[in-house]
């Protein structure tokens, strides 16, 4: 398709992008994989229970909260402010793990909208349930005239590259967010970043968020979970049928007792990108499913996240990694792009985003973009959206609503 057919990646279609040269990518590779695996603290982030709070022109955050934690017997854990939500809506909390979630009731959904409850359901996401999750196949078709003196040539197409093994002591602390939908079982990735008010002890998790919220007219999605590092050894999906968890999932599952994305991804997002889609960020604090370690004390390490980033003339080479599952790719893997940023308009009206070409596609949206900034690596976006030909990834420049979000998120959950 052409390249005004674009697709947040959280899902199935495809993305390319732009060019960089071998010796600039390489370079950053071994910047980026230097800096991004030393052990590190913990990083964590945040999420209120109520609806989008800020204005959007103020990047306002739709926040929810959802807590529990699996028990020994295999039984969902609620504390009782979120079963005083669930019940609120007509949830039987009670049936809720036993299969009441799958209820999709368009009027429940709708009137949940601003609450995100997601209590644990321990063991939900086996190894066999993570594989067979879909990238999230959403496609938005640009106005012809938005990017008109303002976007820059399409890039030229980056392919996209394996990472090398194993993940945790080559890449940034990347991952794969699982979640169910209304069709069905979903998946994203995602970047373990830093707690600003607890460091070293960050439960906090940047992915877009179309990777947690359907966007207008739709609610939270469910059952969310990130998984760092997953399938760290690289092996092929083949190989995965059966595999243990402890290789599927070396560092186990992490559930999001609270998520937080932006007012314009809320009230604008839509099945094509829409208005929200340079806003397409969010903030999920994790806890997991068994232990008591923070996530960057498990992991090991956790990234800054820049919110002063340069328009994309200023940046010489940003990074994209993700787990594309979108054929050609089959969602097993980890890879990434390096290329040199451009300009994508979607509208006079909106924010310039990032663009960078790359081949990466579904499956890889929410994953982390980075940059180098006085040897340190640091996290500047995350996949949004692409062409249905694959040819370019687009992901949100952040400022200060960005910041904003996050800093609640930290301020008012992170610790813990």
């Amino acid at each position: 398709m052409p390249s005004t057919h674009m697709s947040p990646l959280s899902s199935r279609p495809p993305r390319r992008g732009r060019r960089c040269t071998l010796v600039a990518a390489t370079g950053l590779v071994a910047a980026l994989t230097l800096t991004a695996t030393a052990c590190g603290g913990p990083d964590e982030d945040h999420a209120s229970g109520g609806p989008a709070a800020a204005s959007p022109a103020a990047g306002g955050s739709g926040s929810g909260s959802g807590s529990g934690s699996g028990s020994g017997s295999g039984k969902v854990h609620v504390p009782a402010g979120i079963a005083d939500k669930l019940k609120k809506h007509g949830i039987d909390v009670d049936q809720w793990a036993k299969g009441g979630w799958k209820d999709w009731d368009k009027d429940k959904w709708l009137s949940a909208a601003e609450d995100f409850a997601n209590p644990v359901i321990e063991g939900l996401w086996k190894p066999e349930r993570m594989r067979t999750a879909k990238e999230a196949d959403k496609t938005v078709t640009l106005d012809a005239a938005a990017g008109q003196g303002v976007s820059d040539p399409v890039p030229v197409p980056v392919r996209a590259q394996p990472e090398k093994t194993p993940y945790h002591e080559h890449a940034a602390p990347v991952g794969k967010v699982f979640f169910d939908s209304p069709e069905g079982s979903m998946v994203c990735s995602g970047t373990v970043v830093k707690d600003v008010n607890h460091p070293g002890r960050s439960n906090l998790v940047w992915t877009a968020g179309h990777c947690v919220h359907a966007g207008q007219g739709g609610g939270w999605y469910r059952n969310i979970a990130f998984v760092p590092a997953y399938n760290d050894l690289g092996r092929p999906a083949a190989e995965l049928n059966g595999a243990p968890s402890s290789e599927v999932a070396p560092y186990g599952a992490w559930w999001a007792d609270w998520a937080s994305t932006s007012g314009q991804w809320i009230q604008g997002g839509a099945e094509t990108g829409g208005a929200g889609a340079a806003y397409d960020y969010a903030v999920l604090h994790v806890r997991p499913e068994s232990g008591s370690k923070s996530l960057e004390e498990t992991v090991g390490s956790a990234l800054d996240v820049d919110f002063s980033a340069p328009p994309a003339a200023g940046v010489a080479t940003m990074g994209a990694w993700g787990y594309p599952a979108a054929p050609p790719y089959s969602g097993a893997t980890m890879f990434r792009c390096l290329d040199r940023p451009g300009r994508l308009s979607l509208s006079t009206a909106l924010p310039t985003m990032y663009r960078i070409g790359c081949t990466m596609t579904g499956g890889s949206s929410g994953g982390g973009w980075f940059r180098v900034v006085n040897g340190r690596t640091v996290l500047v976006s995350n996949t949004s959206i692409g062409p249905a030909d694959s040819t370019w990834l687009a992901g949100p420049q952040l400022g200060r609503g960005a910041q904003a979000l996050y800093e609640n998120m930290s301020r008012t959950h992170g610790g813990g």
